[in-house]
């Protein structure tokens, strides 16, 4: 059920709920299997009986309707992959927030300036002090990866030094890099909290016409082993694009390398696609 704070102007809303907001913000009828999420916005308010949109919806439907930027942001972790993002309007910069389990969204306004800020939020960004290691790169096959994860899964719920040792062993078999690389890949297996990716979107020109422009980053949090980016297979992977032996790179990077690459993804002003404002008509004598 969708529902509102008008206080901080935030919304939770699904995106069926969204759906709907977007054809009354064309003037158009929405169709009918959105009947049901259109009686739960009239329900509280935030569209009215003729498909009056509520004031509370300006910079919210604003941002959907004219976006400079998409930001999409997948975290993977226990609970599966949750989806978050942004959508940078021409007025009002729009932040969602998933939940696993959960249809609706968190959705509410963000002040432009603290943009990379609020994906390092998304992303729970955090100043660690990882451990040593012998090394700082690893390169192995997605193949072997799988076969990692299928010798945890059989074992759910054991400690981390039995989960790094059942790693070692299924990746040693699945002919895994050699030691020490061996080593610590098993250790990063079995310390991943989550994964996560961020990728960008936005209209740009190439050669005078208007083209899509995608910036991506792939990240590994291993907790006190550190962040590891994914270098290969490289954002962003189309479906049917990985296979077994699709080479998996992983090299590791600080906190502060993290953020700048965060806000190396977002564009530069010269780097949209703005459109030219009309001209004034001159005054007639």
């Amino acid at each position: 059920m969708p529902s509102y704070d008008s206080s901080r102007g935030r919304f939770r809303l699904a995106d069926q709920h969204i759906a709907v907001l977007g054809h009354l913000a064309d003037r158009e009828t929405p169709p009918d299997e959105l009947a049901q999420p259109l009686a739960e916005l009239q329900h509280i308010g935030l569209v009215g009986p003729e498909g009056e949109l509520s004031p509370l919806l300006i910079d919210l439907v604003g941002a959907f309707a004219d976006p400079m930027v998409m930001i999409r942001v997948e975290v993977t972790g226990e609970h599966g992959a949750v989806n978050h993002g942004m959508i940078v309007g021409q007025e009002a910069v729009i932040a969602h927030d998933g939940w696993p389990g959960e249809e609706e969204s968190e959705y509410v306004s963000v002040e432009p300036a603290r943009l990379v800020w609020e994906l390092a939020r998304l992303v729970n960004l955090r100043d660690i002090k990882p451990v040593e290691l012998p090394v700082a790169r690893v390169e192995t096959t997605m193949g072997v990866l799988d076969a990692a994860f299928v010798a945890l899964g059989d074992t759910p719920g054991i400690e981390l030094v039995e989960a790094a040792s059942l790693a070692r062993k299924a990746i040693a078999e699945a002919g895994g890099p050699a030691e020490p690389a061996l080593y610590v890949f098993a250790d990063l297996v079995a310390a991943l909290n989550c994964t996560w990716r961020v990728t960008t979107a936005w209209d740009t020109k190439q050669d005078g016409e208007r083209a899509a422009a995608i910036r991506a980053l792939a990240v590994w949090d291993c907790g006190r082993l550190g962040y590891w980016i994914r270098e290969r297979p490289e954002e962003p992977i189309l479906p049917g694009q990985v296979g077994p032996d699709t080479e998996l790179h992983l090299v590791r990077a600080g906190s502060g390398e993290l953020w700048d690459q965060l806000a190396d993804l977002l564009p530069d002003v010269e780097d949209l696609m703005v459109e030219p404002e009309e001209p004034e008509e001159s005054a007639k004598p």
